[in-house]
């Protein structure tokens, strides 16, 4: 990282060292705002020179007559990627002591005309070239399509609050792969190193912006370590910075050649640290297959090159199998990428992938299944998007069978054939910031499930993502965005934004960077998507309540661990293995009862005396039952069927029913999904369904 230290001269007399200092604090240092000693919202101090805001009016506080919060919800940013990937993979800061100058600055390699932005070239085509200068006149970027500029400034945010956001997701990333292959670096590539530097980072942020408030927690970026902290601070009517990460390989779970290179140590000492730093949800999975999970692909060159990096860091290439439902990973497609298959080692090459076959090989393994109980037992939210579906579907069974509501799905990774598990369970979705027509479209399809769950909408903006965003839809477009225009709650008028020489307007430059956000969100109003609106409007509360119903997650006890079970039958074939019915209620997913290779067998659990059952969660194994009832019993001899299924696969399933009082708890197999009898690893019983 580059310091800029102070400078020192020696001059003549103390006269001019005084007007130098007092010039270089009027050029360089905060300055007083005109408008801000009467109002709250406004900085009574900014950085010279800076972005304007082109926001007036007071920003909404409090709640609605039925006490619930308003606001969006931005569910996943990337406030400071300058600091991953090496520390040149984004070029610019979103903030300086010095303005938006110093802030905004372009790479240095990409001087004077940009011919070495290499990851340009990668990301967007072409040559590279563009005009480097930032401020004052933001030529070139940021712009929609430019991948690798800042687009996160802190007025810029502050735009997006003044406009009616009141959360926004400050996704912690990096990739440690990119950072190794990319020619330009100035530090090292330790993804943990990166993770804690962007935390460190943002919470500077905050007190960069409180300084300019006047003080510790005044100012409008409040970062919240709780649904209560993040409830108050929009009752203030303050923006809630929530911390996550997404990163390829946390903890330093990645997997080389399928070996698995941590251990649960390393996770549950990765999860504490993350927690001392105020992250509160993360991705166990992104791009690349790991330890703890397999990836959703992505497709044509850009998924080439990522499995490339997947081969690079892994040792194997992405394997796809035909999808057994009707959830499907992203096709891979064969699509070249030159530049980063020649990464590869001489004599490798990329695979060629059937198109019939677009499902992901690996889901969930047991170290992820364990961080997914790590992540539950420290309230933090679970970001099921980059996740395969596989590994989503197996992260549904283990939420299912607690009833934890801490799931989110933040930026349109996620099948959306899994969205009702997700807002079943209490969870949060949000859809990537894309062109208002097909954010809409998107929006309705799954409409019907918010109506019915009556829960609020969330956007992904993803930027500094390396994504890209809406293109303008041009100034004679249909219902082109009319400045001056009055934010969601009707309390402010948001007008142009300039910033240096430049004046952005979204129809002409769309979804260029963070100020461009309520002009978008009003972009989606004008096309014709005013209840889409309405539902974003309501997000804050329901991404609140997710987030709630996480910290008040509590297991319950487990009737079963430790009870007397017996069973119809028990398979010996190991003598240095135990398959006895015991096995399945001993608390560890490790052991297993097994039966004999017949089809009507039962595991029987005595929970000593009479007791409520309401929810009975059933681990199953390679040898799995196709059928199966789950039976309840005062007597252990008159039996009743509370629930069934005909669609076993050997995963973990939970069976919910109306609470009753039972002494004896029967899984009864039916018909065997294999060729060997049933196999146990754990069942639990709960009292609550």
């Amino acid at each position: 990282m580059v310091i800029v230290q102070p400078l020192r001269r020696r001059l003549g007399s103390i006269t001019v060292v005084s007007l130098l200092f007092a010039v270089l604090a009027l050029v360089l240092g905060p300055v007083p705002s005109s408008a801000a000693q009467s109002n709250w919202w406004e900085p009574s101090a900014r950085p010279a020179p800076d972005s304007q805001i082109g926001v007036t009016g007071e920003p909404f506080k409090g709640t609605d007559a039925q006490g619930r919060v308003r606001g969006f919800v931005d569910a996943h940013d990337h406030i400071m990627s300058n600091e991953g990937f090496g520390g040149r993979l984004i070029c610019g800061k979103p903030y300086s002591e010095q303005g938006v100058a110093d802030a905004l600055k372009d790479c240095p390699e990409h001087y004077p005309d940009g011919s070495l932005a290499v990851f340009d070239m990668i990301t967007k085509g072409g040559d590279g070239r563009h005009d480097p200068v930032g401020w004052p006149t933001f030529k070139d970027w940021p712009a929609h399509d430019s991948l690798t500029h800042q687009q996160n400034y802190y007025a810029w945010i502050e735009r997006a609050w003044r406009g009616g956001q009141r959360v926004l997701v400050n996704d912690l990333v990096t990739n440690g792969v990119i950072c190794s292959v990319y020619f330009f670096k100035d530090r090292g590539c330790d993804e943990m190193d990166a993770i804690r530097l962007e935390a460190k980072k943002t919470y500077e942020m905050q007190d960069y912006i409180d300084k300019m408030y006047g003080g510790p927690g005044k100012g409008f970026f409040r970062i919240v370590t709780s649904s209560a902290q993040a409830r108050q601070a929009i009752e203030q009517g303050k923006l809630a910075v929530v911390l996550g990460v997404e990163t390829s390989e946390p903890f330093g779970c990645k997997q080389i050649l399928d070996v698995a290179q941590c251990s649960k140590e390393d996770i549950d000492k990765g999860l504490d640290e993350l927690k001392e730093l105020g992250v509160s949800s993360m991705f166990l999975c992104h791009k690349f297959d790991n330890a703890l999970c397999g990836v959703r692909y992505d497709s044509g060159a850009l998924g080439t090159a990522i499995n490339v990096g997947q081969f690079l860091s892994t040792g194997t290439f992405w394997k796809t199998e035909t999808c057994r439902g009707p959830q499907h990973d992203n096709p891979i497609g064969n699509a070249a990428a030159p530049q980063a298959e020649k990464q590869l080692p001489q004599g490798v090459d990329v695979p060629s992938y059937d198109s019939d076959a677009q499902c992901n090989t690996r889901g969930l393994t047991d170290l992820g299944a364990y961080a997914v109980r790590g992540m539950m037992k420290r309230s933090m939210m679970l970001e099921l998007d980059h996740m395969s579906v596989k590994a989503a579907g197996q992260a549904f069974d283990i939420l299912e069978s607690e009833s934890y509501p801490g799931v989110v799905s933040s930026h349109s990774w996620m099948d959306l054939g899994w969205t009702e598990r997700l807002y079943k369970l209490g969870g949060f979705a949000a859809q990537y910031m894309g062109a208002s027509e097909g954010f809409i479209k998107e929006a309705e399809r799954t409409r019907v499930l918010r109506e019915k769950y009556k829960v609020g909408y969330g956007y992904g903006t993803d930027m500094n993502g390396v994504g890209g965003w809406p293109a303008p839809r041009g100034a004679e477009a249909p219902n082109p965005v009319k400045y001056p225009f009055r934010s969601t709650d009707g309390g402010s008028v948001v007008d142009k934004l300039t910033t240096g020489s430049r004046t952005w307007d979204f129809n002409t430059a769309g979804g260029a960077h963070y100020g461009m956000v309520p002009d978008w969100i009003e972009d989606i109003r004008r096309v014709g998507g005013q209840k889409v609106v309405d539902e974003l409007f309501t997000g804050a509360e329901s991404y609140l309540r997710t987030w709630a119903g996480s910290e008040r997650y509590n297991p319950g006890e487990n009737l079963a661990k430790g009870a007397s079970a017996t069973a119809s039958s028990s398979e010996w074939w190991n003598p240095f293995e135990n398959f006895k019915p015991d096995r399945a209620v001993d608390g560890d997913t490790g052991t297993r009862w097994a039966s004999e290779w017949k089809d009507d067998q039962w595991l029987r659990i005595d929970l000593g005396s009479a007791k409520p059952v309401g929810r009975v969660t059933v681990g199953g194994e390679g040898a799995y039952a196709k059928s199966y009832n789950v039976e309840l019993s005062d007597d252990g001899s008159n039996w009743k069927t509370v629930w069934s299924t005909d669609v076993g696969d050997g995963g973990l399933d939970t069976a919910r029913f109306a609470t009753s009082q039972a002494r004896y708890v029967r899984v009864k197999g039916l018909t065997r999904g294999t060729q060997w009898g049933y196999s146990l690893r754990e069942v639990g019983v709960h009292a609550a369904g």
